[in-house]
């Protein structure tokens, strides 16, 4: 039986920079942050000054959900595609301010405001490349 579905970034080089941004906006703890320096040297993790600090594993708890990443090895990095990561709040002032915190050097690509099945919607892709959807949605719809 499934338990449940976790977003997991991928990042290049940026995951500290942006775990830490996302723990401030969502108001969340971030649990686990492993660098590729952290792990065994015989568990077959790549050990070179370039690998050294980029994170291995993160994972950040906001509510009761959590949000996953790490630094993709350079060879495999690539833009996020295909997904959006929603956050689902019920205040429309609360869904205000996280577009706005997380658009802040990214790109928006739906304002928010108010849509016919929402208080609040917007979309955007922050300036560490992932895409999110702020969602309030009308409890009337």
């Amino acid at each position: 039986m499934i338990k449940d579905f976790v977003p997991y970034l991928s990042f290049d080089g940026r995951c500290e920079e942006a775990f830490m941004a996302y723990e401030r906006v969502l108001g969340g703890k971030i649990l686990t942050m492993m660098r590729h320096k952290d792990a065994p040297a015989d568990a077959g993790v790549p050990q070179t000054p370039e690998t050294a600090n980029r994170i291995m594993h993160v994972r950040l708890k906001a509510g009761d959900r959590y949000l996953m990443g790490a630094d993709a090895p350079p060879q495999f990095a690539s833009k996020p595609q295909g997904f959006c990561v929603c956050v689902q709040v019920d205040d429309p002032a609360e869904a205000e301010r996280i577009f706005r915190e997380l658009g802040e050097g990214g790109t928006i690509r739906m304002p928010i405001g108010e849509t016919f099945w929402a208080r609040r919607f917007g979309m955007l892709i922050d300036k560490f490349g992932t895409p999110w959807m702020i969602n309030c949605e009308n409890p009337q719809a």
